[in-house]
């Protein structure tokens, strides 16, 4: 069986092709999602944004060959809401050709997530997501032994020039510390980045180790290179929300032992989460130190500070949507600049909804994100009894939107990604999977 054929199978006429197309796109637009910055150092802003237009007519394509059925109780209705409320800011926006584009930018993405969530089974989208986080990491790899090998010294990206100036350290493609021990960037120039992605290819590969027909010695070996990557990248923002994941993953094992009367578990999630927040308000200044202890630190603190005042300008509706800060556009010049790197996004994106889109656009997302969360929770822990003719793995696989979820949440702490690329294509692809799971009964590997 093919992990498209639940969404194929019966399509009279579909050709024999369609199912290995869906995976070489998913595959593929994982990648490019998450390795955007690699396709940008590469081949520069027209290049990557070849790329990016062929994965968006690709899901378009894909959604109109495969036809996936359609159901309004299967749309997460937060998720539309969002997009809409996005587009709606035009109105009000203070740079409205730039939210034009910026909403553009966001459809396109949520595009590909939906054709991911309407066009991949479980297994489907387990093994192409993997497969993309597996590409990403080994080819971070090999990229930062090629440079500290055969270049000597950072390396600057394709179609770089900055003349005779200083060029800080944010904007090298790879700074040649590998054999120094890191922190490496890998192809995606960003540590935080590449930890983010090893982070969930430790979750995906994990869940393949434990899922019946995967090679448990190969998903091994992946767990393997993403510690060691995850290591190198010495990002203390990712090392934090891996923390947030094995205590998820926790209470979801504990829930799974308690099919009834999870009163206990739910008191006690809620009584971490009140000590936690208690010991990071209580830790505060140590756990800045911690975030931003780099020399090309971001500085968390003021640029809460600046985007807190923008706020407190247009706190309802917002100043209208950007996604990444446009650092042409007003009020974003020069809005967060630290050791002459202009930082674009607001390091935490619940800020930059706010800011953006006002308390409503705030709910909304609030909605889609928690939404999201909630139907990924009992997908987790109700664990629903399936037969593939060769065994069930469910239990490992169920986890799956659920650790993914919890990771993109911590993330969303300290960086804005899971507004744009990777984080926004795979939230959407989480809420339509989820949605579609409850109430279509799809069943996971």
């Amino acid at each position: 069986m093919t992990d498209v054929r639940a969404r194929i199978s019966a399509r009279a006429g579909s050709p024999p092709w369609l199912g290995q197309a869906v995976r070489a796109w998913a595959g593929f637009a994982f990648f490019t999602a998450f390795a955007g910055q690699f396709w940008r150092n590469l081949l520069g802003w027209w290049g990557f944004g070849i790329i990016a237009g062929a994965v968006i007519v690709g899901a378009v394509l894909l959604l109109v060959l495969v036809r996936p059925t359609w159901n309004w109780r299967l749309v997460p209705k937060s998720a539309i809401a969002f997009v809409g409320f996005a587009a709606l800011s035009i109105a009000w926006s203070a740079y409205p050709p730039t939210s034009v584009l910026a909403v553009g930018i966001l459809a396109g993405t949520a595009a590909a997530g939906v054709a991911l969530g309407l066009c991949l089974t479980w297994g489907g989208f387990l093994r192409s997501l993997a497969t993309a986080l597996a590409w990403i990491l080994a080819l971070s790899l090999v990229f930062e032994l090629w440079v500290a090998l055969f270049v000597g010294e950072p390396l600057l990206p394709n179609f770089a020039d900055y003349g005779d100036a200083d060029v800080p350290a944010a904007f090298y493609w790879s700074r040649d510390l590998l054999f120094a021990g890191g922190p490496i960037e890998g192809i995606v120039a960003n540590r935080n980045l590449l930890g983010m992605i090893a982070l969930l290819g430790l979750i995906v590969f994990a869940i393949q180790a434990r899922t019946m027909g995967y090679r448990r010695d190969r998903a091994i070996g992946w767990i393997v290179v993403a510690v060691v990557t995850l290591a190198l990248t010495r990002s203390a923002t990712v090392l934090l929300a891996a923390v947030v994941v094995a205590v998820v993953l926790v209470f979801a094992l504990w829930a799974r032992r308690r099919p009834h009367g999870r009163l206990p578990v739910y008191l006690a999630a809620a009584g971490s989460l009140a000590a936690a927040i208690a010991a990071v308000i209580a830790a505060w200044g140590p756990l800045l130190d911690l975030l931003g202890r780099s020399e090309d630190a971001t500085g968390r603190l003021d640029i809460w500070a600046s985007v807190q005042g923008l706020i407190a300008e247009r706190p309802v509706l917002g100043w209208g949507w950007t996604g990444y800060w446009a650092p042409w556009t007003e009020p974003y010049a020069g809005l967060a600049v630290r050791n002459g790197v202009e930082y674009l996004q607001a390091h935490n994106a619940w800020l930059d909804v706010w800011m953006q889109l006002g308390v409503v656009g705030l709910v909304v997302f609030a909605a889609l994100v928690l939404g999201t969360l909630s139907r990924s929770w009992f997908a987790a822990v109700d664990r629903p009894a399936v037969d593939f003719g060769n065994g069930t793995g469910y239990r490992a696989s169920a986890l799956m939107p659920l650790l993914l979820a919890a990771a993109l949440i911590a993330q969303s702490i300290g960086e804005s990604r899971i507004l744009i690329e990777g984080g926004w294509m795979l939230l959407i692809a989480l809420a339509f999977l989820t949605k579609r799971r409850r109430f279509a009964g799809e069943p996971m590997p």
